[in-house]
């Protein structure tokens, strides 16, 4: 899924609080969407390794659940909502495609690796890649209940909504162009580039 998709849903999953607690909305959905786009940072290094951790986010996201639940507080409500964002970004992307380079064709069976069990989980291509057209209706369904959030947090879900666009529409060209650049790489900087 695009990174965008995360963050609308853990956006979306820190909502909640306008029933529970409104006091902590913004703090909250705001949480939530960091939460929902950290695990990505790992694109620079090793990608669904580096920071996606599907069994550890989610067994750190019930405790801070249950401490924001004892004792809410603007922080313990952002960790929470942080935490079980990331959780579920980690756990959501063996919903979709592989790490290919061209996810479209399906050739990975490595999703998102599963620390606790050393082993990389296979994709289950619901979503069939990031920017498919079912990733970015998932977007649009998660930024529906951004009419609700406060601004800046509306102004937000419409940036990320229309990143969303124009990446589902670019996505395949993306490839393309990414490889004619690296091939007009000077040999040093290509063979950083392609390093693991």
């Amino acid at each position: 899924m695009m990174a965008t998709t995360h963050a609308l849903f853990g956006m979306a999953l820190g909502a909640v609080a306008l029933v529970v607690a409104p006091e902590y909305a913004a703090v909250a959905i705001a949480a939530g969407g960091v939460g929902g786009l950290f695990p990505d940072l790992d694109l620079a290094g090793d990608h669904r390794r580096d920071l996606h951790f599907p069994v550890y986010y989610s067994l750190l996201a019930v405790g801070a659940l249950a401490l924001a639940v004892l004792a809410p507080t603007a922080a313990t409500v952002a960790a929470a909502a942080f935490l079980a964002s990331a959780a579920l970004h980690s756990a959501g992307d063996a919903l979709g495609g592989g790490l290919e380079l061209r996810p479209w064709e399906a050739t990975s069976e490595e999703a998102v690796y599963d620390h606790f069990n050393g082993r990389w989980l296979r994709p289950r291509r619901l979503i069939r890649y990031d920017g498919a057209p079912e990733d970015l209706l998932a977007a649009a369904a998660f930024a529906v209940p951004g009419a609700l959030y406060p601004d800046p947090l509306q102004q937000a879900v419409l940036a990320l909504l229309g990143t969303s666009v124009v990446y589902a529409l670019l996505r395949k060209r993306l490839v393309d162009v990414g490889e004619r650049l690296a091939d007009r790489l000077p040999a040093g900087l290509a063979a950083l580039a392609t390093e693991d």
